[in-house]
C-alpha cells in the first residue's frame, strides 16, 4: 500500500507530526536515516517522501546522516517518487553559501557575507568586511558557531582562546551584523510552497531560535531555553517578499520551510537562514490557533491521494 515515507534522524522533533498524522488517519512510516544499505538494484516503495534531514544532525552522532540521505534521494529521484524537500533542498539545508546564492536568483537580500576555509583566514576576512561582524557554520542549526564581536581586539580573544570550533564542512561565514532597532527576527513559515504564517521571535538571550517543544526542556539536541513569549505568532503578517520566497522555494525542490529574516535600522528586510527541517513552537500556535505539523500533515496526504488516485486511473 502506497503511503507517506517520513525521512529523518530525530525521532523526537518527528512526535508532533505523528501525532497531526493519527488525528486524520494518513498512513505513514518513519525511514531512519542514520546508517544502513540502499540496494540501487532495488525500486523504491511507492509514495509520497517528506525529507526532514537537519544539518545539524552530526551533533546528534548522526555524522554522514545527511550524506546517506542524499543518496537516498539520488535514489527515489531516479525513480520517479514524489518528494517534498527533494536532493537539491538538502543541498541547501547543508549550506548557507548555497542558500544565500540561491537567493540572490531571486532578488532576495541576504547580509554581507565572506566564506572562510582555514582558522587563520578568519582575521583578515573580520578586517574587510568591517566590524560588527557574526561568525556562524555554513553548515549549521540550531545556532552552531554563531559569535558576535564588535572590535578586533574581541575577535583576538577569541581565536586565541581555543574556543574555535569549525563547521563540520570547514567553511565559517563571516557575515555584516544586521542590527535592528528590536531585539527580534521574524521566521516565515511554508507548507505546500505557500506562506502559512510568520512568528516573531525574541532574540534577547541569544541566537539559538529553534522553535521545537525538546528547545524548551534544555534537550541536549537542541538546547535553546524558550521564555513562554520567545515566540508570538503575527496576526495579519503581510511582506513584499512572499512572493519572492514563494519563487525561491518553487525553483529549488523546497515544499515545507521556515525562512528567517531580520530588519536593520533602516527598515530592511536581510534573509539570512532557510530551514527545510522545520519545527514549530506548540505555545505560539496554541495561542493562535494554527498548526504547523497539522498543515504539513494535511498537504502530504493530500499529496498521496492524488498519487493514489492516479494510480487507480
Amino acid at each position: 500500500m502506497a503511503k507517506i515515507h517520513v525521512i529523518h534522524e530525530n525521532s523526537v522533533w518527528v512526535e508532533p507530526l505523528r501525532q497531526q498524522f493519527k488525528a486524520i488517519g494518513a498512513p505513514y512510516e518513519e525511514w531512519f536515516l542514520d546508517q544502513g544499505t540502499l540496494d540501487l538494484t532495488e525500486p523504491p516503495p511507492e509514495g509520497v517522501f517528506y525529507n526532514r534531514m537537519s544539518a545539524s544532525s552530526h551533533t546528534r552522532d548522526h555524522r554522514y546522516a545527511a550524506e546517506y540521505t542524499g543518496a537516498v534521494l539520488a535514489w527515489l529521484e531516479r525513480h520517479g517518487r514524489t518528494i517534498v524537500n527533494n536532493g537539491r533542498a538538502l543541498q541547501l539545508e547543508i549550506s548557507k553559501v548555497a542558500q544565500y546564492e540561491a537567493l540572490a536568483r531571486f532578488n532576495v537580500p541576504t547580509p554581507a557575507t565572506l566564506a572562510v576555509a582555514g582558522k587563520d583566514h578568519l582575521r583578515a576576512a573580520a578586517e574587510k568586511l568591517g566590524f560588527p561582524v557574526i561568525f556562524k557554520h555554513n553548515r549549521g542549526g540550531k545556532g552552531l558557531g554563531v559569535r558576535l564581536f564588535h572590535s578586533l581586539a574581541a575577535l583576538d580573544e577569541y581565536l586565541a582562546s581555543g574556543e574555535y570550533e569549525p563547521s563540520v564542512d570547514g567553511i565559517t561565514l563571516v557575515q555584516r551584523y544586521i542590527k535592528s532597532p528590536e531585539p527580534y527576527i521574524t521566521r516565515v513559515e511554508f507548507v505546500g510552497g505557500r506562506f502559512l504564517y510568520a512568528v516573531r521571535v525574541d532574540t534577547s538571550e541569544g541566537f539559538q531560535l529553534c522553535p521545537a517543544d525538546a528547545c524548551q526542556v534544555g534537550d541536549t539536541a537542541c538546547p535553546a531555553v524558550a521564555p513562554s513569549e520567545k515566540f508570538k505568532v503575527i496576526d495579519g503578517f503581510t511582506h513584499p517578499l512572499i512572493p519572492k520566497w514563494e519563487a525561491f522555494l518553487a525553483a529549488n525542490g523546497i515544499g515545507i520551510a521556515g525562512i528567517e529574516f531580520a530588519k536593520d535600522e533602516q527598515g530592511l528586510s536581510w534573509t539570512y537562514d532557510v530551514n527545510t527541517n522545520t519545527n514549530y513552537n506548540p505555545d505560539a500556535e496554541a495561542k493562535a490557533g494554527v498548526s504547523g505539523m497539522g498543515a504539513i500533515a494535511r498537504h502530504l496526504n493530500s499529496l498521496l491521494a492524488r498519487e493514489v488516485a492516479a494510480a487507480a486511473d
